[in-house]
């Protein structure tokens, strides 16, 4: 019967070793969704803090050289058309090289993620 006994004592002792393990596990991966959503929700409160403040300085700066170009065109309309078509050309050019700004993105976010 010790041959049985010893079985037993055997599996129980793998049956506790495997319910730590999964224990463990459920709590590293608690722990893991904690630390990404914590760098997600940094990430991105710091990026609409510097966006809205960057944005506002970009506002600013497109009227102030909308103005003088319209003064050193002497048309202050045909300066705010230029300045609108910069920006046009540069949404045009960024919008052709989404593929790239995509592949960035995927690098940067997949390093930290799946570390």
């Amino acid at each position: 019967m010790s041959v049985f006994n010893d079985i037993n004592h055997t599996t129980e002792k793998a049956s506790q070793i495997g319910e730590r393990y999964i224990r463990a596990s459920h709590q590293y991966f608690k722990l893991k969704v904690f630390q990404q959503l914590t760098l997600s929700l940094s990430l991105v409160t710091k990026v609409l803090a510097v966006g809205s403040l960057l944005f506002a300085g970009l506002v600013f700066l497109s009227i102030a050289g909308a103005i003088e170009l319209g003064n050193a065109v002497n048309s202050y309309s045909l300066g705010f058309l230029l300045v609108g078509l910069i920006y046009v050309t540069i949404s045009v050019l960024i919008y052709l090289l989404r593929a790239k700004f995509n592949t960035y993105i995927i690098k940067k976010v997949g390093l930290k993620f799946f570390n």
